[in-house]
């Protein structure tokens, strides 16, 4: 599956001052790691969001967001904007810092190796 890779590449011009991020090809689009845990991506034309649970439900109130349903599993903390949502700078840098804010809180996906 495609992504929009104008999107990507607003988003790897937004993050590049940012430390330890890392892009990986995941759910069929690409995710933007930071720290080793998700933080912003692409599914599609849709800019993916990890945000704070707590202020999901306000979010998803906002112009072009909707609940991120991967899998048709609705996740809470994970939000899609659509073109309509991050028109302008402004619009698209509030979702980037939205999660770049949440991911010290994030817990890392990072699996953990056993020792044997």
């Amino acid at each position: 599956m495609a992504y929009n890779e104008n999107l990507a590449n607003r988003i790897r011009e937004r993050l590049q001052e940012t430390p330890n991020v890392e892009e990986k090809a995941m759910m069929g689009g690409l995710t933007f790691m930071v720290n080793d845990k998700m933080c912003v991506g692409i599914i599609k034309d849709e800019l993916m969001c990890r945000i704070n649970p707590d202020l999901h439900n306000e979010m998803v109130e906002k112009r072009g967001c909707r609940t991120m349903d991967f899998t048709k599993r609705p996740m809470k903390g994970y939000v899609l904007i659509d073109e309509t949502g991050m028109k302008t700078k402004e619009e698209f840098d509030y979702w980037i810092n939205l999660a770049l804010d949440f991911n010290p809180l994030a817990k890392s996906s990072k699996k953990k190796k056993k020792n044997s």
